[in-house]
């Protein structure tokens, strides 16, 4: 657990040790530990990454869920439905193509067969893996700068990621398959096999001096050579990164630095240097260094610049939130939602600030926001948590009840589900869609024999011996 002076505003999050310690996503990320990060812009990038090599794998990118997790590791994975790619991959990766190329290789994998091997997967024994609102909410939920108030977090993901070890001949296979979505999807496998050539050093290392992808994915200059000779007799081979993709990848590592390495990021990201992911990652710096009147000035010239970019204001909004100014927030992330009404986790950050400025039409219109926004999004535990706070504002206490138990239900934490779904329950009108669903949950919950005795003599199920 980190100390309480080491608190950042990025998030909050459960690790992966015995005791699930809360400990904030940025300090974990930096301290060897991981957080589960949410965030609309970052993800929509790796979405355009990923998509064209999960489509080429006979895979429905819209099915898969991108997980962005905050470790300074270098690694990823790919599973039925769920890709995780790790910061430190993101911010050690040169171009957009060097990340398609891993991202390639863990499809491979996956088309080949490697990943949730049942046997590794028991052995594992990973507790659930949660977090909440990354760079998209920040630590709005604490509503001070390093008031760590409470357990948020998104639906428990994986269990596997430590079970994943493969053989170099697996290593190999996966190489290939990677190469061959990657021409299919009419990328180059130069990235996938430079990425891999930057880290031949590894080779050498002893077992405990490597990153852990180093470690579950053993290298060799053999197999690296032998990749290269590959990718290199390929027709796409030549083909260089846009523009576009360029940006955006300096853009996506300018924000995750800004976020995540604030005082490095003053030094790596010179004043000198005046392109836009170099004043956007200040900007994030001296948000997350609390100083938030040169973040909104920096802010503001590139709002200037780009008036139509919605995570510029929705930083704006998160800035002044956070920093105890939640009048003046409300029009910014109502810019941002406007700007990208499909995103619900803007809807989320307004819906946040509507529901703190206590006005009871603004309350409402915030129950309105997080609706809209778990019609997209339903596994987002902050969003319920709001709902919870917003119903309980409105004195409506069953619907209060039942949002706790849903927001319990997507951290995973069963027993507390059942608990607040028993209490709705007893507040909500029988037979309607809430009381059904918090009936639901029970059932979803391991009731005991008692908890189903209960339900059975009320005729919610059928009777229980």
């Amino acid at each position: 657990m980190i100390p309480a002076r080491s608190v950042s505003r990025l998030a909050l999050a459960v690790t992966l040790t015995a005791s699930l310690a809360l400990a904030p996503a940025a300090a974990r990320a930096q301290d060897g530990g991981m957080a589960l990060i949410r965030d609309t812009e970052i993800e929509e990038i790796l979405h355009k990454d990923s998509d064209p090599i999960l489509e080429a794998a006979g895979i429905n990118a819209k099915d898969v869920k991108i997980l962005l997790i905050g470790s300074k590791e270098l690694n990823a994975f790919a599973a039925p439905k769920t890709m995780g790619v790790f910061t430190g991959l993101i911010l050690e990766s040169k171009t957009p193509n060097e990340l398609q190329g891993v991202i390639g290789h863990e499809v491979g994998h996956l088309a080949a067969g490697h990943s949730f091997r049942s046997d590794e997967m028991a052995q594992a024994g990973l507790k659930p893996f949660l977090l909440t609102m990354g760079l998209g909410l920040l630590a709005a939920m604490a509503g001070s700068g390093d008031a760590a108030v409470g357990l948020i977090g998104s639906a428990s993901y994986f269990g596997t990621l430590g079970a994943m070890g493969y053989s170099r001949e697996q290593e190999g296979r996966a190489d290939q398959a990677g190469a061959t979505l990657l021409e299919k999807a009419g990328i180059s496998g130069k990235g996938l096999a430079d990425f891999f050539d930057n880290f031949r050093y590894q080779e050498v290392f002893a077992e405990a001096r490597r990153y852990a992808y180093f470690r579950s994915h053993p290298l060799s200059s053999d197999r690296i050579e032998a990749l290269q000779r590959r990718v290199a007799a390929l027709p796409s081979y030549g083909k260089a990164d846009t523009p576009e993709a360029m940006a955006e990848h300096a853009i996506m590592k300018a924000k995750l630095d800004g976020f995540i390495n604030p005082q490095q990021t003053m030094v790596k990201y010179d004043e000198k240097d005046k392109g836009y992911p170099a004043r956007y990652a200040r900007t994030i710096a001296y948000y997350q260094l609390r100083e938030p009147d040169k973040a909104l000035r920096l802010l503001d010239v590139l709002l200037q610049e780009q008036p139509e970019n919605p995570y510029l204001w929705e930083l704006k909004g998160q800035i002044l939130f956070e920093f105890g100014r939640a009048k003046e927030a409300e029009e910014p992330q109502r810019r941002s939602v406007a700007l990208k009404p499909d995103a619900p986790l803007l809807r989320v950050n307004l819906a946040q600030t509507l529901i703190a400025l206590d006005d009871k039409a603004k309350i409402s219109e915030g129950v309105a926001e997080l609706q809209r926004s778990l019609v997209h999004d339903q596994e987002n535990a902050v969003a319920w948590r709001l709902l919870a706070e917003a119903y309980d504002k409105r004195g409506e206490d069953g619907m209060a009840r039942l949002a706790t138990a849903e927001y319990n239900f997507n951290l995973g934490d069963m027993r507390q589900a059942k608990v607040f779904a028993m209490r709705a329950r007893e507040k909500l009108t029988k037979n309607t869609p809430e009381y059904r669903r918090a009936t639901d949950i029970v059932l979803a919950a391991k009731p005991s024999k008692d908890d189903l005795r209960d339900l059975a003599r009320e005729g919610s199920i059928a009777g229980v011996r």
